[in-house]
């Protein structure tokens, strides 16, 4: 498809030798950041020398690593967004009520990222931290939020989502999870049972703002071992309801503060 006269790919490619350091791939040579990227080796390599001349990478010779510096490129997003300072006292004590991991996400795209966790225990093979990305369509949260955009909004993300199946218990149809979200959006929290990974159950509520649009949603996962989909709403709903009250009241007090973001 043709680029758009303004689309710089420099900066494309730049941003993409950075992604290609995860959890999984902390360091890398540089011919692993070429192959990751696509790029030449030697296109690679100046990518990750401007990088290290900025400060954004490190490397001892042969190695690459992401440095701290790299977390000024998202400090700016969640500085300037109230809902997880907001919030993270709240899940804090949601945690402390129901000793399960509660985290809050916001929709990106198709994906939802993670911008506030407090976690028990790790649950999932998948270290989960402030940044973390999942399709939404397989996850609690990301289906309160897919089920509360507007009609043509959800139409093109069902026209467009790939849908793979990440464990056999996966919504993988459009037409399903039309229906899946349209229950959602009428009982006001989505229970997602094994679908993103097994032996995980999540249940997760939106955070609306004062014109009542979703501006970010709750979550509370728990270990199939440990609960049943019917324990998980009759012990967890309330007081994840409760939660999201109570950060929409706080939200709604913060706004009509100027001094914060």
């Amino acid at each position: 498809m043709p680029r758009e006269p303004y689309y710089v790919q420099s900066l494309e490619r730049g941003l993409a030798v950075i992604r290609a350091f995860d959890a999984q791939h902390r360091e890398l040579t540089l011919s692993d950041v070429a192959r990751a990227c696509g790029l030449t080796r030697a296109a690679a390599r100046r990518f990750l020398l401007t990088l290290t001349d900025l400060g954004y990478v490190r490397t001892d010779g042969r190695l690459f690593s992401l440095a701290p510096r790299v977390l000024e490129l998202g400090y700016s997003y969640l500085s300037s967004l109230s809902l997880p300072e907001v919030a993270e006292p709240h899940l804090e004590r949601l945690v402390a009520q129901v000793r399960e991991s509660s985290s809050i996400a916001v929709l990106d795209g198709d994906d939802i990222v993670y911008v506030a966790r407090v976690p028990t225990s790790r649950i999932m093979r998948v270290a989960i931290n402030v940044g973390t990305r999942f399709p939404a369509y397989a996850t609690s949260m990301g289906r309160v939020l897919l089920a509360a955009l507007p009609e043509p909004e959800l139409e093109a993300y069902l026209t467009r989502a790939k849908l793979e199946p990440l464990t056999d218990r996966t919504i993988c149809s459009p037409i399903a999870l039309r229906a899946e979200l349209d229950r959602v959006r009428v009982q006001g929290h989505s229970i997602v049972d094994q679908e993103l990974e097994e032996g995980l159950r999540a249940l997760a509520a939106p955070i609306r703002d004062r014109s009542g649009a979703a501006a970010g949603a709750v979550n509370v996962s728990v270990h199939a071992a440990r609960a049943t989909v019917d324990e998980i709403r009759e012990r967890l709903l309330p007081p994840l309801l409760a939660a999201t009250a109570a950060i929409e009241a706080d939200l709604r007090i913060a706004n009509r503060n100027p001094t914060v973001a």
